[in-house]
């Protein structure tokens, strides 16, 4: 009995170095530079006592830094997160600064799979070096230690949710950028490699920040979803995002509680709504008065700002609304907005999110900058998710839909499943004053008298922009009273989610989880 005494207590020694990583001045290093541990941040984010560390005795199979190696740069394990089981993995700064060895490899891909056989959601609390040296160093240190099979194959199988919560290179960015959803801490950087390494590679020299800070991500590359000034609130994100994911790819999101009455009037949009149809005024209002509780959860609300992608709740449904925003270029999609709709449209579709469009654009932003931008192909390519979706689609003509605009918010033909407009809505292929001026700007610029000859010719020109004409047709499906609409959106999804609709056929799955 005394030699198992001894066995288990030397257990409970080995199991107390490994809590404290790379020990507790690097621990202290941590926390001076202002910054949570591995543990500290998992704690966070799991409900308390949930925690059940898998791999705590690892250690790097480099002999001789066994006693400082402990987990080998990553903790990991299954937890439970607001009730629900999940799998994390925190990069371990104080080890070999969260780089990635062999052992390290190892877990993480054996803790993926594990997620995915047993369909568990991922979270990623991530910073880290990359790939280690000499770890990673010739040909047979690199050869077993390119891109995980599993990151490229993930397919969209179960959620996926990165926090970049300290500097990331390598590793943590390529899990990032493949997550379903990214949150970045301000201050920090996320790149394909440091800034030490970038002036060695090519003479520039730049600030982390300026190389992959939070404002380049939000401003230009749209590959995080949010951000945070704390930890908590990174974490927090990473929380309140996945309450509108399901468990996995083979369920539908969970139905929430709410006693806001599905069928309610909403007269509120008359005073947001203007009286004029060339002023701005504020989608996100709209929707807020629209969605259960006025709760919505915003997804890339500071790239691509003429464009909202949302979350929220419709009686209890989770939704995905992809809004025009009249106060931000008129509501005119460029590349960037086109790029953050395609991606949204793919994460509803893989996880059985209806999708809300809710119109009000003048029509793409044309300029030579977006045509560099391709601005054609990612026109086509947000057609594309959009004709392959088969999640349930409702489509809500507010006021403008001009040119193809009007198809890429699902106007009709494009796959929708109802379309209909308030009376403010204008449609056509493009307003009588473009019109005008791309066919006869040569003869009113010759005209004695041209703001008359352009006036005659709008009169000629003013087609009816009004949704009757389509509606007569059965081009769409109803015009619609603006006070009904939170009913007609509750009513539709009622309708529409049954047993051969409830899930989608996740035919955008396997798309690129970047565009």
């Amino acid at each position: 009995m005394d030699n198992i005494k001894k066995q288990v207590e030397d257990l409970h020694q080995r199991k107390v170095a490994a809590a404290l990583g790379g020990g507790e001045e690097k621990i202290q290093q941590q926390h001076d530079r202002g910054f949570l541990t591995a543990r500290e941040r998992v704690e966070k984010l799991a409900d308390k006592g949930t925690f059940m560390e898998l791999g705590m005795l690892n250690t790097s199979d480099v002999t001789g830094v066994e006693h400082k190696s402990y987990g080998d740069g990553l903790v990991a394990g299954i937890c439970k997160v607001n009730g629900r089981t999940a799998v994390v993995q925190a990069g371990d700064k104080t080890v070999f600064a969260a780089t990635e060895g062999t052992v390290h490899i190892r877990k993480s891909r054996m803790v993926h799979d594990f997620a995915l056989r047993n369909g568990l959601p991922l979270f990623f609390l991530h910073e880290g070096g990359g790939l280690r040296m000499p770890d990673g160093m010739g040909s047979d240190g690199i050869s077993d230690k390119l891109f995980p099979s599993e990151m490229l194959t993930h397919h969209r199988k179960v959620p996926t949710m990165t926090a970049i919560l300290g500097d990331s290179f390598g590793g943590p960015t390529w899990m990032a950028v493949s997550s379903d959803f990214v949150t970045q801490l301000h201050g920090t950087c996320m790149a394909i490699a440091g800034p030490r390494m970038l002036e060695l590679a090519n003479g520039q020299k730049l600030e982390p920040e300026e190389l992959g800070g939070v404002d380049v991500h939000n401003k230009h590359t749209g590959q995080i979803d949010q951000d945070g000034v704390s930890e908590e609130d990174c974490i927090d994100q990473l929380k309140t995002y996945f309450e509108y994911m399901p468990q996995s790819a083979d369920e539908r999101p969970g139905m929430r509680t709410t006693n806001d009455d599905p069928y309610r009037k909403v007269d509120e949009v008359f005073t947001i709504l203007p009286q004029q149809n060339k002023r701005v005024y504020d989608m996100k209002k709209i929707i807020k008065i629209l969605v259960d509780d006025g709760v919505m959860f915003e997804v890339q609300p500071k790239f691509g700002k003429g464009l909202i992608t949302t979350l929220a709740h419709l009686n209890g449904h989770t939704v995905g609304i992809i809004a025009s925003q009249p106060n931000q270029f008129a509501g005119a999609p460029g590349p960037q907005e086109c790029q953050k709709a395609t991606e949204f449209i793919c994460l509803c579709d893989s996880y059985h999110i209806p999708l809300i469009f809710l119109h009000d654009t003048p029509g793409f932003r044309i300029s030579s900058e977006a045509e560099r931008s391709k601005m054609p192909t990612k026109i086509m390519v947000w057609n594309q998710a959009l004709a392959l979706a088969t999640v349930p689609k409702i489509s809500v003509v507010i006021r403008k839909s001009i040119g193809a605009a009007y198809g890429n918010m699902s106007g009709p033909g494009m796959g929708g499943d109802l379309v209909v407009a308030w009376p403010t809505a204008e449609i056509n292929f493009t307003g009588p004053e473009v019109g005008v001026n791309v066919v006869f700007g040569r003869e009113i610029a010759r005209a004695e008298n041209p703001k008359e000859m352009r006036q005659e010719l709008l009169k000629h020109w003013s087609f009816d922009s009004s949704p009757y004409k389509a509606a007569a047709k059965h081009l769409i499906d109803d015009v619609i009273d603006p006070a009904d609409t939170r009913k007609f959106l509750s009513q539709s999804l009622e309708y529409l989610l049954t047993k051969k609709r409830e899930k989608s056929e996740r035919r955008l799955a396997t798309w690129p989880t970047g565009i």
